[in-house]
């Protein structure tokens, strides 16, 4: 049988057409945008204390996002900027170019996994209510809130709205819109509990005494949190992936969490 060889020039070819193909692909990703402008653009709520939220005297950003989002920007050598947005329209703003990155606290989510890309998480979170504090014998366990007659808050976009229409279908659900927020309707007596993040209630807590997380022993949809960036751009996500890999290792958000209060669902 006679051997057919392919000309030095032609495999040559052959193997560089994928190489080219990386070098593209690289070219046309927002990691090569961001590192050309000097800037990248992390879209933040300013609502969900202790992740991101604006400082009363400064009106600055901060929180642990703000600092996630900062240190990354420093890594990178570029200038960090914080684009204004609400849970609502994160990922509208991801699709319409308003900014490179939502860093403000997400949980994973299918529905949002099917419009835009998250990065591996950093961290995990779990739901819990927040309730009045004379309120908290009312309710006995996850079941007794699953009751006609029990207003349960939770702002309009979040992953807390999902979890109630499909967890807690015989409740009464009360949608918020930002910039209003579902614990102010609890302060005010207009619902019965909030569903809120772990995380968050360790911080309302504290804020405001009359509130209280209940059920903290058995939280309910154990969920990763990670940042969303643009779908189809691979090369973009990579960076972001090594990037909480190389942070996680060298003690990065080990440190802010600690500094943040963030308590691990």
């Amino acid at each position: 049988m006679q051997r057919r060889f392919l000309p030095a020039a032609a495999a040559a070819a052959a193997v560089a057409i994928p190489g080219q193909a990386l070098a593209q692909a690289a070219g046309s990703s927002r990691l090569q945008a961001i590192q050309s402008s000097g800037r990248i653009r992390f879209g933040t709520t300013g609502d969900f204390n202790p992740m991101s939220f604006r400082d009363p005297a400064s009106r600055e950003y901060r929180g642990h996002q703000i600092d996630c989002g900062q240190r990354l920007a420093r890594d990178m050598g570029v200038r960090a900027e914080f684009i204004a947005t609400d849970w609502r329209t994160l990922i509208n703003g991801l699709v319409a170019d308003q900014y490179d990155v939502v860093c403000t606290g997400t949980s994973m989510s299918v529905a949002r996994a099917m419009a835009a890309s998250f990065t591996i998480p950093w961290g995990r979170n779990a739901f819990v209510p927040l309730v009045h504090r004379r309120n908290a014998n009312r309710f006995a366990n996850w079941d007794a809130m699953n009751q006609r007659g029990v207003t349960i808050g939770t702002n309009l976009g979040t992953t807390m709205e999902q979890f109630v229409q499909q967890g807690l279908p015989n409740a009464t659900l009360r949608r918020v819109e930002s910039p209003a927020r579902d614990w102010q309707e609890l302060l005010g007596g207009r619902v019965d509990a909030t569903m809120s993040s772990m995380i968050e209630a360790a911080f309302l807590t504290k804020e405001y005494p009359d509130l209280v997380a209940i059920f903290q022993d058995s939280p309910r949809n154990p969920i990763p949190m990670a940042f969303l960036s643009p779908l189809n751009d691979q090369v973009f996500t990579n960076f972001l992936n090594a990037w909480i890999t190389i942070s996680t290792a060298n003690g990065f958000f080990a440190e802010t969490n600690a500094k943040w209060g963030i308590v691990q669902g």
